[in-house]
């Protein structure tokens, strides 16, 4: 049996395409170690419906 670990799915989620009003979403989904990063992620990924980086933040 595999053994837990500390390493969880998240989800990143872009904070400008969501202000903007533009239909659709631009999600990625990552993981992260929980013990390492409690807080919440925050990293700058490509939005393909904007066509540049932007900031995306994890939700849930």
């Amino acid at each position: 049996m595999a053994k837990k670990g500390n390493r969880i799915q998240v989800i990143l989620e872009c904070t400008e395409h969501k202000a903007s009003g533009l239909p659709g979403t631009s999600r990625y989904i990552t993981t992260k170690n929980k013990k390492n990063t409690p807080d919440r992620m925050e990293l700058k990924k490509f939005n393909s419906i904007m066509k540049k980086m932007t900031v995306h933040k994890e939700i849930k």
